[in-house]
């Protein structure tokens, strides 16, 4: 099977890139709301405890709605909010890292395991369908 052309798959990646930047600001905003709203709700579906104070999962609500703004704006204009995407790429990657490294050898936490595969995935999508791009 013939390539795609060079229009057609600059197109392709760029409606990849804009759904996927979409579809991770409202994952991220989301938690953010459950974290405020119904801070049991992720605590249960992942078996995850939660932190002794809510001001943890205020400032991470506040942290995660921040970036998925951000998202948003790059999803809106991915050429003006280039710089967004590469720094979504790289804190996707890093959240993997850091959730992995939290869940690794402890059962009671094996529910992070989901969310960081999430952000994983996200990380793959948004570089996959980014950097060719750039060239």
């Amino acid at each position: 099977m013939p390539s795609p052309s060079p229009p057609l798959r600059r197109f392709v990646l760029l409606r990849l890139l804009r759904w996927g930047l979409l579809v991770g600001a409202l994952y991220d905003l989301g938690f953010a709301v459950l974290m405020v709203a119904a801070p049991g709700i992720p605590a249960k579906v992942f078996h995850l405890p939660l932190p002794g104070e809510p001001f943890y999962l205020w400032l991470c609500a506040v942290l995660l709605a921040g970036l998925a703004l951000m998202y948003l704006l790059a999803a809106h204009d991915p050429h003006r909010y280039s710089g967004n995407i590469a720094v979504a790429i790289l804190a996707r990657g890093l959240g993997f890292v850091a959730l992995g490294w939290a869940a690794y050898g402890r059962p009671e936490l094996a529910g992070l395991w989901t969310v960081a595969l999430a952000d994983l995935g996200f990380a793959a999508v948004h570089a996959a369908s980014y950097l060719p791009l750039r060239e």
